[in-house]
């Protein structure tokens, strides 16, 4: 199949460094407040980049579940694939696909298994139905058919009825812990603004880069 015809003009206006915060998180969540005024759906999903222990990049969308100062947070099966890349190697990249505003941002940093108290923390806001199901799912794992699942399930599903559902311990949650930011604007004739934010010790350099 031929996408070479496949395009859009990116008409929109521009990103100056005169936009941007001094601070990339500041200006994250200002974009990101942007994104989720223009109603876009889940603008909390994100590509996790991570390479396997055999040296491949894999590549999966997860939510964002919180981020300030110390890091970008997600939660998942500790004996999932994402994280056995993670506790491989801890370099991690992030990547907000905000194709209709014609933006996306992506960060690269090293990653920190969040603690027990903060999964328990979070653990307590999710519905019980994703309780249940971090029960019945060893991630990433192979199983012969979708029924295999839909039992699993309903045996957890009963095995807590009445009951408050403990967090596992195989499921927790990580940190990105940024080194690197780039914001891209879409522009036209491809000719995008791209700015980037590198770490200098405990302060931010801010660059463009060309398209």
């Amino acid at each position: 199949m031929d996408l070479s015809e496949i395009r859009q003009t990116y008409e929109t206006k521009g990103l100056d460094l005169s936009d941007l915060s001094p601070n990339p998180i500041t200006q994250f969540q200002n974009w990101y407040e942007e994104v989720t005024q223009a109603e876009y759906f889940e603008p909390n999903a994100m590509v996790l980049s991570t390479t396997s222990p055999e040296g491949w990049p894999r590549a999966r969308v997860v939510l964002l579940k919180a981020f300030d100062e110390n890091g970008f947070s997600f939660f998942t099966n500790l004996k999932s694939d994402k994280a056995t890349d993670l506790k491989t190697s801890a370099r991690a990249s992030l990547t907000f696909p905000w194709i209709s505003l014609r933006r996306q941002v992506n960060i690269i940093g090293e990653s920190k298994q969040l603690t027990a108290e903060e999964a328990d923390i979070y653990w307590l806001t999710r519905p019980r139905g994703s309780q249940i199901g971090a029960w019945a799912s060893h991630q990433s794992a192979v199983v012969p058919d979708r029924e295999h699942l839909d039992e699993k399930f309903k045996f957890e599903e009963e095995r807590w009825e009445g009951q408050t559902i403990k967090r596992p311990n195989h499921w927790g949650g990580f940190r990105i812990i940024p080194e690197r930011f780039e914001f891209w604007q879409g522009r036209p004739n491809r000719f995008h603004d791209r700015l980037c934010y590198r770490r200098i010790e405990n302060d931010w350099l801010i660059e463009r880069l060309s398209p």
